[in-house]
């Protein structure tokens, strides 16, 4: 048979490793795609437990980073698409994140209040999402 008339198939994650410096993929046909993280700046700012807080979308067609706002596609990765996310909106996130508490001022008439949002826990390694 030749390879070149073989069916292709659409490359799906199984597994998502970040570490300090790189986003490694590992495909369910046995490849691993490896991207810098530089190319993922939301990924890049996350703290360990956010870049591990991660789950399979479309039965393994992408990843989402619910914690980062953040989601990729294998097909980007296997082409070598880094972030398209503009400056702008880069920046408006990167200042929502100054606040190591996240904690919302609300001044009503002589009063004011603090709320903080409820702590959430990290959960390690990611989930699959169910078709």
């Amino acid at each position: 048979m030749n390879s070149l008339n073989a069916p292709v198939r659409e490359a799906r994650a199984q597994q998502v490793v970040v570490t300090a410096d790189s986003l490694v993929v590992d495909l369910m046909d046995g490849r691993s795609i490896s991207a810098p993280l530089v190319w993922y700046p939301r990924l890049l700012n996350g703290t360990r437990a956010e870049r591990n807080n991660w789950r399979l979308i479309g039965e393994g067609e992408g990843i989402h980073w619910p914690d980062l706002d953040e989601d990729l596609s294998v097909g980007s990765l296997i082409v070598g698409r880094p972030s398209a996310e503009n400056p702008q909106s880069l920046k408006r996130w990167l200042e929502t994140r100054k606040s190591p508490t996240k904690r919302t001022r609300i001044s009503a008439g002589p009063r004011s209040y603090t709320i903080k949002p409820p702590a959430r826990r990290a959960r390690v390694g990611g989930t699959r999402e169910s078709g």
